[in-house]
């Protein structure tokens, strides 16, 4: 069943008295009275920015489509969709929606798939994780091989995560079932801890210049490979090492560990990388594993969800199967 589907306008009271359904109204009111099939029609508009193209994924036609974007344009009291030239392109508003939208349409999705009693054996529910590619790797495996012998009808789906994702975790959450990830970038919210990690750094196998260990002045001097560098994404590993005065020098930056060591090879770089990880490298990649010389602390890998979840049997049950999975990695 597809959101399109689902006739919402049952569910508001007062509809038929409504002149206006999606005129400025007080918010309780315009909420009561809105469309839910509007939430579907402004994330595809929103993703795709053509009305041709939204259409098309909807199954609808243009002008049932048209005639949406003028309620939702009504309702913001914005265009969304503004033409330049050949091309049209999301209003301020429009952007910071779209997230919004696809978040929220998520979670909408996960409440009509909901099952009166879970059975993990017999359920056909998809459970979405946003993970890192270290997570993926080291948690995913186990994980998959549990879900297929005890839910073989379930489907897992990892969704990358980005800093603006996890900035702002609360509201993402309504549309994930987990994010997985170490301590130290979100707050207050329910969590698990499943498993621990420490950081090790990797240099060229050719690299004659460093041998059996790294030393500070090394450190400064050497170019780096650094993951999730920006002001606002940085891995504990880099902050640990600004703490201890070293500024990295970094001459490449990746938002994937799994690219790591590739970068590392056959030059004179240096990276900081999860030893589960990199002991779990081919002999041929290329790298050797040496000692951080100062003290990057330890890696606590967590799941977390949001509050509504909690007794969510669905929930509790994909909670427990990562911890087991969890169990296996440590």
């Amino acid at each position: 069943m597809t959101m399109h589907d689902v006739d919402m306008t049952s569910i508001s009271r007062n509809d038929a008295a409504a002149s206006d359904p999606l005129g400025r109204a007080p918010r309780t009111a315009a909420l009561t009275n809105l469309d839910l099939n509007l939430l579907v029609a402004l994330d595809a508009l929103l993703q795709n920015r053509s009305v041709t193209r939204a259409a098309a994924q909807m199954g609808l036609s243009q002008p049932a489509l048209s005639a949406s974007l003028a309620r939702l344009r009504r309702h913001f009291d914005d265009p969304l969709l503004s033409r330049r030239g050949n091309e049209y392109h999301l209003t301020p508003l429009a952007l910071l929606l779209r997230d919004r939208a696809r978040t929220v349409l998520a979670g909408v999705e996960r409440v009509f798939a909901a099952e009166p009693v879970f059975d993990p054996a017999t359920s056909t529910r998809e459970f979405t994780v946003v993970a890192s590619d270290y997570s993926v790797a080291t948690l995913g495996p186990p994980l998959a091989a549990l879900l297929e012998r005890e839910a073989p009808g379930v489907r897992l789906r990892f969704v990358g995560n980005t800093p603006s994702l996890i900035d702002d975790a609360a509201h993402a959450l309504l549309g994930y079932d987990l994010i997985l990830l170490p301590h130290g970038f979100i707050g207050e919210l329910p969590h698990a801890d499943l498993h621990e990690d420490r950081w090790v750094c990797l240099v060229a196998t050719g690299n004659t210049a460093v041998g059996a260990a790294l030393s500070v002045d090394q450190l400064r001097a050497m170019p780096w490979v650094m993951t999730f560098h920006s002001p606002t994404a940085s891995t504990p590993a880099a902050r640990r090492l600004r703490m201890a005065g070293i500024e990295p020098r970094i001459e490449v930056v990746t938002e994937q560990f799994l690219t790591v060591p590739a970068l590392v090879a056959g030059s004179g770089r240096v990276a900081v990388l999860q030893e589960r990880l990199a002991v779990s490298l081919p002999a041929d990649v290329g790298v050797r594993v040496v000692e951080v010389p100062v003290d990057l602390g330890s890696l606590v890998e967590a799941m977390w969800w949001h509050p509504v979840n909690d007794r969510d049997p669905e929930h509790e049950y994909l909670r427990d199967v990562v911890r087991r999975a969890a169990a296996v990695v440590r």
